[in-house]
């Protein structure tokens, strides 16, 4: 059996007499770590892989503080103005921060694996073409990204398939890089990214909508309203593309600490991290059918494995322009998350919606040639969009 001094070198003499021979909760083993108090000096996956021979999953003294003073209130409320707080104290940090680990796609969303060997800029070149062929993107059709990041979705639809793209994120800095490189790529005519709550998003229709990995941060008590909104924004014969990532169903020890430590850490205010049959329900609750589910979720645990060796390889520069407090904090949760991600305890899916209309075409699905599920053969962008 592993022990915990086999890896990890205590800086404390205090935290080493209580831990070295005895279980530590996972919690004081991170914080412990993030704040000097012992070193990581070999394989970081070395020591989670083993954890469950010197670590425990008690709830701390640490974790009711943080779910009554932060948690809690964030769940209650998720008014525009928190959502705003929240979102630009992680999203604004900087985009150099990010770009260490996203690398040169500034995409921090899954990716899609055609071959384990891709790279992560394959993947994500993958997963975008995915995303708008699922949609069955047209030249001249009419896009919405909601949580757009840093507008790589957004440019990509109005290069490639020319779509008249608009990608919409509360973060300044991702507004300002995102409408950049949409200038840079000569599409500014046909692609910009605002800067607004989804909530203010202006009155129009558009032909297909995504959203990736935003709903987390609607949170669950908005989540109908927030189905609704997509819908109203949607043509009657309009797609919706939604990708997720959420806790399995059941409870596990390790899911709440997980979970926990990424809202205090990673995610501040994402809550509706659900598993398949509770997002669904929303989703029928305002009105929309499901056309299919595609789990994702060991392509993630690819993408952020990609995502680590990115921060590992530039460590100096995060260090000196961030210090290494926030090296150590991403190093943990990169990490973490692949494992995390490799045995199930959070997924990532894909779903494509459309109104639940009576008279909705649904003969779509045989008479246009689309990617769904096993159907990877149209991954290049489509002929009208090169002419």
């Amino acid at each position: 059996m592993a022990r915990l001094t086999d890896h990890v070198v205590f800086k404390d003499s205090n935290l080493a007499r209580r831990y070295a021979n005895k279980p530590m909760p996972m919690a004081t083993l991170y914080e412990a770590y993030f704040d000097g108090a012992l070193d990581i000096p070999g394989d970081i996956y070395a020591l989670l892989r083993n954890r469950h021979d010197f670590v425990t999953w008690s709830f701390t003294r640490e974790h009711l503080r943080w779910a009554v003073t932060n948690f809690i209130p964030e769940v209650a409320i998720h008014s525009k103005s928190q959502d705003q707080r929240i979102v630009r104290e992680h999203y604004d940090r900087g985009n150099d921060f990010f770009g260490w680990f996203l690398g040169e796609r500034m995409v921090y969303t899954s990716g899609f694996f055609e071959s384990r060997a891709d790279s992560l800029e394959q993947a994500q070149d993958n997963k975008m073409n995915l995303v708008c062929r699922k949609l069955q993107l047209e030249k001249g059709e009419r896009l919405l990204d909601i949580g757009c990041g840093w507008g790589t979705l957004t440019r990509h639809a109005a290069v490639n398939f020319g779509a008249d793209a608009t990608g919409v994120t509360i973060a300044q800095r991702q507004t300002e890089f995102g409408n950049a490189r949409i200038q840079q790529a000569g599409v500014a005519d046909h692609a910009r990214i605002l800067c607004c709550d989804y909530r203010d998003i202006p009155k129009q229709r558009f032909n297909k909508i995504s959203s990736l990995e935003m709903v987390e941060h609607v949170g669950v008590k908005n989540l109908v309203a927030f189905y609704e909104l997509v819908k109203d924004l949607l043509e009657d014969d309009g797609l919706f593309l939604l990708q997720w990532t959420g806790l399995r169903r059941g409870f596990r020890p390790e899911d709440l600490i997980w979970g926990l430590f990424m809202n205090k850490y990673v995610f501040p205010g994402a809550d509706a991290s659900l598993c398949p049959s509770a997002m669904l329900k929303a989703m029928e609750k305002a009105g929309w059918e499901t056309h299919s589910v595609e789990n994702i979720s060991i392509h993630y645990a690819f993408t952020i494995q990609r995502w680590h060796d990115n921060w590992l390889a530039n460590r100096e520069a995060v260090t000196a322009a961030y210090g290494d407090r926030w090296f150590r904090i991403w190093n943990f949760f990169l990490a973490w998350s692949v494992i995390i991600a490799e045995q199930g305890n959070a997924a990532c899916f894909q779903v494509v919606l459309n109104k639940n209309l009576d008279a909705y075409k649904r003969t779509r699905w045989v008479e246009k040639r689309t990617t769904v599920l096993g159907d990877r053969a149209s991954f290049a962008p489509s002929q009208a969009a090169a002419e």
